[in-house]
């Protein structure tokens, strides 16, 4: 199923083009927005209308599959009885700013979402990842679809949400080199494509917002700052902090396949999460809202939207 949503690129005669080489696949058209939705959880809301499998599979126009993913995917969800699965793609990385917002990103998500509890349904941790997302349809229409999610900037994240709060067992893995996505061009794309989400991931809070960013400073910023200026016991805590992120960080540039050098690199990653951050809320409270392919969203919708 291929969705064009508004699109004024050739988006439209590429899927036309392929729909009519193979007739399994069909083709929606999008060319008006109705009040109270989302581009992306309308879009897949239309997609899900004119389906018709026992299992769905939410992703976005940029993932890359390698063969046999859905049915080894299906495979994994069915074995470990879950009706929701979704799959953490492989990031890929190329110029030096990338790589260092990247891989502090990956850690983050890492360390917030605790994803090796979102398989324990007495576990209030969620996951969902929009390159990848596999849900039965009887439990998809058990949670209510996407218009329960019809103003939720979030909605990858939210879906798992919604999965864990109707009772249905949910699971994460890394799909590794079966799943790719580059998500953004440069670190100045990185940080312009995440200004409509950070915020919203922070439930619109400016008190959640503030301690995040405390907390990011403390943790991972104010450790490396110190090492030169403080001496005795503070400087063995300042030592095992940043030994500790570099051990962390080395992690997460091996999953990137880069070098381990980049671990060093850890507080500037830092400082760019928090700018991220701050940008997404300043920009979203001076406007009053968000712009999402050029429709622009009131804050007070937004908020009562959310899941």
């Amino acid at each position: 199923m291929g969705v064009n949503d508004r699109s004024t690129d050739a988006t439209g005669e590429i899927l036309q083009s392929a729909a009519r080489g193979n007739t399994r696949l069909k083709y929606v058209c999008v060319e008006k927005l109705p009040s109270g939705w989302l581009g992306k959880p309308h879009a897949l809301q239309k997609a899900y209308e004119q389906s018709s499998g026992e299992w769905l599979v939410f992703t976005d126009a940029d993932v890359r599959f390698e063969p046999g993913v859905l049915r080894s995917t299906i495979a994994l969800a069915q074995k470990r009885g879950w009706e929701h699965l979704t799959l953490s793609a492989r990031t890929e990385v190329f110029t030096f700013g990338e790589k260092i917002a990247m891989t502090f990103f990956g850690l983050a998500f890492l360390m917030s979402l605790r994803p090796w509890r979102v398989s324990d349904p007495q576990a209030g941790e969620f996951a969902g990842i929009g390159a990848f997302q596999l849900v039965r349809r009887s439990a998809y229409e058990t949670m209510g679809t996407h218009r329960r999610l019809a103003m939720e900037v979030v909605d990858d994240m939210k879906l798992g949400k919604l999965a864990k709060e109707a009772g249905f067992l949910s699971g994460i893995a890394n799909a590794e080199e079966a799943v790719s996505v580059h998500w953004q061009d440069g670190v100045e794309n990185i940080i312009r494509g995440t200004t409509k989400n950070f915020f919203a991931f922070s439930g619109y809070s400016l008190a959640t917002v503030g301690w995040q960013i405390f907390g990011l400073l403390a943790m991972c910023v104010a450790p490396w700052a110190a090492l030169p200026f403080v001496r005795g016991w503070a400087l063995v805590f300042a030592g095992i902090a940043v030994g500790l992120a570099i051990a962390m960080d080395i992690g997460a540039c091996m999953e990137f396949k880069i070098s381990p050098l980049y671990a060093l690199t850890f507080p500037i990653g830092a400082v760019i999460f928090v700018w991220m951050l701050a940008r997404s809320t300043i920009v979203t409270l001076w406007s009053g809202g968000i712009t999402w392919r050029g429709t622009f969203y009131r804050l007070e919708e937004l908020r009562r939207g959310l899941v």
